[in-house]
């Protein structure tokens, strides 16, 4: 073989490696991407906190990118349905899932999960935390945590609060309170928040935690009564409002947050892209205060930063489930 023949063919291979290594990380088709609709899977039923982040910023992606965000609600199985879903999907960018801290406790909520938390995902960003608000029925004669500690020891176990489902973050924080309390109040889970929040309303349970964008409407129509809120600073959506700590409970600190996965495999390319555009969205003024207006605090941080985010939040919330004795198989 001659000289040339020699020097072409290799070029030929280093153009070969250059272009597998390119599609491997993304390269090409993170430089294009998105092409076509996006599936941005919502595992829980339209309404909640998840389904309203995820409309919120799917619509914006959509605006910044000419593309459709097509978004896919798959209630059940407290989130593990959808995120299953999510797992199983093509690792092309195409099909992205939102997930609360109910995917962090879910871990140790079963024995045996449908998919590993951590190694069948690859994280994508953190949009918002925020506090849940612990709102109780207007007749109910407590007006204050200290009155609702007071009460629930005098009836223990009379009193009821309403959640979100077993081992959902709405059912948890309840039983942190139990124990930092010192109360015995009766859990009653519904198929979602606002179930759950209908029956506060009606009587059928006296109180419950709620994320604020879906139990503060039903406050100011005076359907229901805010005591406080559960992160450790007050919220700048109801500033009004005491945090448990103030109000009663010392050193509680519960607040959610909300997140963006892809399945793993998605190339790194796709998933910097993806958060570097949602980044802008959630860090931009008009969302920031949308955000905060309905009780989130924006907090986009970058893929690395949220997979430990995550793993901590696993350990976090695993010691409050196993200490809680629920189970969800």
């Amino acid at each position: 073989m001659n000289s040339f023949a020699c020097r072409l063919m290799l070029l030929c291979l280093l153009s070969a490696a250059y272009f597998q290594i390119a599609f491997a990380q993304g390269g090409p088709s993170a430089a294009t991407y998105p092409e076509k609709a996006i599936r941005f899977i919502v595992p829980f039923p339209p309404g909640a906190a998840n389904d309203l982040l995820a409309r919120a910023v799917g619509q914006r992606l959509s605006d910044r990118w000419g593309q459709p965000v097509i978004i896919d609600n798959r209630g059940g199985g407290g989130g593990t349905l959808g995120a299953t879903i999510a797992a199983k999907a093509a690792p092309d960018g195409y099909t992205i899932v939102i997930v609360p801290a109910t995917h962090a406790i879910n871990v140790t909520l079963y024995s045996k999960p449908p998919y590993d938390a951590v190694k069948d995902f690859a994280t994508v960003a953190l949009i918002a935390t925020g506090p849940y608000m612990l709102a109780v029925n207007p007749a109910l004669p407590a007006r204050s945590v200290k009155e609702l500690i007071v009460l629930a020891k005098a009836k223990p176990g009379q009193l009821n609060y309403g959640s979100a489902g077993t081992g959902n973050a709405t059912h948890l924080i309840g039983e942190l309170m139990k124990s930092m309390a010192g109360i015995e109040i009766t859990h009653i889970p519904y198929k979602g928040t606002n179930l759950a929040l209908m029956d506060v309303i009606g009587g059928q349970v006296q109180m419950m935690f709620g994320t604020i964008s879906a139990t503060n409407p039903q406050v100011k129509a005076g359907k229901v009564r805010a005591l406080a809120v559960t992160s450790a600073k007050r919220s700048a959506a109801v500033p009004e409002v005491p945090t448990l700590d103030e109000a009663g409970v010392p050193g509680f600190d519960a607040a959610g947050w909300w997140g963006v996965l892809a399945p793993a495999g998605t190339s790194a390319a796709i998933v910097s892209k993806l958060n570097g555009e949602i980044a802008a969205i959630v860090g931009g003024s008009e969302m920031r205060r949308w955000l905060q207006s309905q009780g989130f605090e924006p907090a986009a941080v970058g893929p690395e930063q949220f997979a430990q985010y995550i793993k901590d939040e696993i350990v976090k919330w695993g010691k409050v489930v196993k200490a809680s004795g629920a189970r969800s198989d």
